[in-house]
């Protein structure tokens, strides 16, 4: 019997009398349990290049923990399947728990199985949310009649937005709790680490208050619970249709991309761009601007994605905002002191943060809407490309210069780009074709 607790959130429709449930409730929770994760693990990644210096500690447990995500992402969807998006959310938030407590003792016997065991934990969370989120929203376009492009742009733009300000909030604590002092080392970290554990706790037991999802995604449960290897082999043949479809194909780059410029941003603009003129003190703010624009553009963004042609005009618009600052990144950079220096660093995290948001709340509502078949699938493929691009970046971040890894990501955008336009125009060429 169903206990009080176990019952969805619900309202009454005045037309039928018939419960429907919030959904606007659990995207609310969905998005602030993801604020208080990632507040706490993105603000760590941000430290890892700086504070776990000894044998290159911190970029290598990432560099392993963005392989053991794309490995990961492979059979994620197949995991999300059988424990359904909630269950893959509440059990992906131990992965992030237990890598930012590893910092508290980092070394190689915590950071490197910590590292491995957030591959996986990040690739069923990512997989269970993008299946989640679109789930809900079509959810509510069914119950209410509406478009279901718009309410998957409005509630990934929602989504996405507070996502975003977990690089403010968690920037700010950073700069709050931990100070430089002589000889180069810092203080402060325990209590910071101590203090994310606790936010990662929080965010998960939020989690628990979701609604579950009913309908199409658990009878995909069901058809999946037979056996293990039936399950494996119709994987398998779910991601070899997917890399056999050309919307995807052409998808692919764009989703790459968008894994190379967070990992730029993580690892190699706060090394190169802001430590040498803010000092190690500074990337928290730096990050910090960065996040509130993300948040700002990613709602105004997903506010205005009301189709493949809106989401069309917005991608190709953030795509040029990053192509101007990687030209000018390349062209201008120079470690230069007083206040324009430091606008300068500020300057681009900003500019970074609306490329950002662009791809991350269009890349979601694209595949929402041209997947809607297989969810799971086509979110595990964004992950696994993704964690792919971010992977090579910090493996080879430390042995290429950062010239030359602007040239590399300005030839991916690009060619993302020209992909991209290039399915905007099949898909439009199919639509007059079904209406001729």
């Amino acid at each position: 019997m169903d206990t009080d607790e176990e019952r969805p959130l619900v309202v009454e429709n005045s037309k039928n009398q018939e419960p429907i449930v919030n959904h606007e409730r659990d995207v609310h929770i969905l998005s602030c349990a993801f604020l208080l994760i990632f507040l706490a693990y993105g603000a760590a990644q941000n430290l890892e290049s700086t504070i776990n210096t000894e044998g290159n500690l911190g970029t290598i447990s990432l560099g392993i923990l963005y392989l053991s995500f794309m490995v990961c992402s492979i059979f994620a969807s197949l995991v999300v399947r059988k424990l359904g998006s909630k269950n893959a959310l509440i059990l992906g938030s131990t992965g992030y728990w237990l890598f930012v407590a590893a910092n508290l003792m980092p070394n190689w016997y915590t950071m490197v199985p910590a590292s491995l065991y957030l591959g996986f934990a990040a690739s069923i969370i990512w997989v269970g949310q993008g299946t989640y989120l679109t789930s809900t929203a079509r959810s509510h376009a069914n119950d209410h009649s509406l478009n279901e492009a718009v309410i998957i742009g409005k509630f990934n733009g929602v989504f996405w937005m507070m996502f975003a300000l977990h690089q403010f909030v968690g920037n700010l604590i950073t700069l709050a709790l931990m100070r430089d002092e002589e000889g180069g080392s810092t203080s402060g970290t325990t209590l910071l680490f101590l203090v994310f554990v606790c936010a990662i706790t929080l965010g998960a037991v939020l989690m628990c208050f979701l609604s579950k999802r009913t309908g199409k995604e658990e009878a995909r449960q069901q058809d999946f619970s037979a056996s293990f290897v039936s399950s494996v082999a119709t994987l398998l043949k779910s991601i070899m249709t997917l890399l056999q479809d050309i919307r995807m194909l052409l998808i692919i780059p764009l989703i790459a991309y968008s894994g190379l410029q967070q990992a730029f941003v993580w690892a190699e603009f706060t090394k190169y761009i802001v430590k040498p003129i803010m000092g190690e003190s500074g990337v928290g703010g730096a990050m910090a601007i960065y996040g509130v624009f993300d948040a700002i553009c990613s709602l105004v963004a997903g506010n205005f994605t009301f189709g493949l042609s809106s989401i069309s005009i917005i991608v190709s618009g953030g795509a040029l905002v990053q192509g101007a600052v990687l030209v000018w990144i390349l062209l201008t950079h120079s470690a230069t002191g007083g206040v324009l220096g430091v606008l300068y660093p500020l300057l681009i995290a900003a500019l970074w943060g609306i490329g950002d948001g662009v791809l991350n709340t269009q890349l979601s509502a694209l595949l929402g809407i041209l997947f809607k078949d297989d969810l799971e699938g086509a979110f595990a493929q964004l992950k696994l490309w993704q964690s792919f691009a971010i992977a090579i970046v910090f493996f080879l971040g430390p042995y290429i210069s950062l010239q030359t890894m602007l040239v590399i990501m300005f030839v991916v955008l690009c060619l993302s780009v020209v992909g991209f336009l290039l399915l905007t125009l099949k898909i439009e060429k199919a639509f007059s074709y079904r209406a001729a």
